[in-house]
């Protein structure tokens, strides 16, 4: 069964080169790909159900909502003064920044508008003046992880620069990732405090790449985030309610973002160098996708229709709960494994494909 075939390799460090599912794939489906690949079918299939067409209707009301939210907790801010009751406030913000980090996300992929221009100028914004993150170095890393997702060498989203995502990588950890790998199961939420903060670091520190595209434009939004936020928290705070303030809000804000984007690909199997998959297997074998009704759509912004997202980033939002089951039943008939699970067990499937991959680490120590 499909689903059996998906747990092997999910629970396996590594893709092995000859794919299961691949194997499984019968021959008729096989001489039809030789007419066109799998995924020029699921492509018809899609945009016949017009599904890649824009919603700016949705978008309008979203990203409407979440200008209100922000003026609220702007408004709530200014009223309530120096006050601990501003710790409240703080952990509403810290949910409305995930709100325009997945923003953010919809811009970059051109989901809101079809063109570069007002995509870039509405992902400047909202990433660099709002949420204090460049936006081209951003773009420029998550361009990366979609080409290639759970690739060992080219998703920097799986690098070990502190945890580790496979037992090679655990093998060849030095310093800092060789220490927090023996525990990173466990450490995994406490250093997610810390995420927005690395997000912030590391777009600063990307001005200076030949890569960036505008250093001066995102640096100019950068700083003018910061001077607009601490300046605001340190001038109606006291020094040591601002700083509780800043606790509280970075670090619900990077948990916020690390538990939309973590059940994404965290414990799926990872790919070596010269893996043979083609497109749609590299992406679905990778994903995994995450149930639930409204709220959980809500909550993840669409990203828990990972496998979608991933086949075709630049579909909007609402499409993709119906791109989801068009999705599933094609891979049904190609024999290609296709997961999903609810919110907490992929957090569970997370977490213990991390612990796994740091066995050796601990039995090293």
């Amino acid at each position: 069964m499909p689903g059996n075939i998906l747990w092997r390799m999910a629970n396996s460090t590594v893709l092995p080169e000859s794919s299961p599912a691949r194997a499984a794939e019968p021959c008729a489906q096989r001489e039809g790909r030789r007419k066109g690949s799998d995924f020029s079918e699921l492509s018809r299939r899609i945009a016949d159900a017009g599904l890649l067409r824009r919603r700016p209707l949705y978008y309008t009301v979203r990203f409407g909502t979440v200008a209100l939210a922000l003026a609220g907790g702007v408004a709530a801010f200014l009223v309530l003064g120096d006050s601990w009751s501003q710790l409240f406030v703080a952990v509403a913000l810290a949910v409305v920044f995930g709100q325009l980090g997945l923003a953010a996300h919809d811009l970059a992929h051109r989901q809101v508008f079809s063109g570069r221009r007002p995509s870039e100028a509405g992902g400047l914004l909202v990433a660099n003046l709002l949420l204090g993150m460049s936006y081209g170095w951003w773009m420029n890393k998550h361009t990366r992880h979609h080409a290639n997702p759970n690739h060992e060498e080219k998703d920097p989203d799986v690098s070990p620069d502190i945890l580790v995502w496979s037992r090679g990588q655990a093998s060849r950890a030095k310093g800092l990732p060789r220490f927090i790998g023996k525990h990173q199961a466990a450490l995994f939420f406490p250093l997610l405090t810390l995420e927005g903060l690395n997000l912030s670091f590391n777009s600063f520190k990307a001005l200076r790449s030949p890569s960036m595209k505008r250093p001066v434009v995102e640096g100019t939004l950068l700083v003018a985030h910061f001077v607009l936020y601490f300046g605001g928290l340190f001038t109606v705070l006291s020094p040591g309610r601002a700083l509780a303030f800043i606790v509280v809000h970075q670090a619900l804000f990077g948990i916020y973002l690390g538990s939309v984007f973590a059940p994404n690909h965290k414990g799926m199997p990872m790919i070596e160098e010269g893996t043979p998959l083609d497109f749609l297997r590299r992406q679905v074998l990778t994903s995994r996708n995450v149930r639930g009704g409204f709220l959980i759509d809500a909550f993840m912004g669409g990203l828990n229709y990972q496998i979608e997202h991933h086949l075709f980033p630049s579909m909007p939002t609402p499409a993709l709960g119906r791109a989801q089951v068009i999705t599933e039943a094609y891979c049904a008939e190609l024999g290609v494994p296709y997961h999903q699970t609810g919110l907490l067990a992929s957090h569970r499937e997370a977490l213990r494909h991390m612990r796994s991959v740091g066995e050796p680490l601990r039995n090293a120590g």
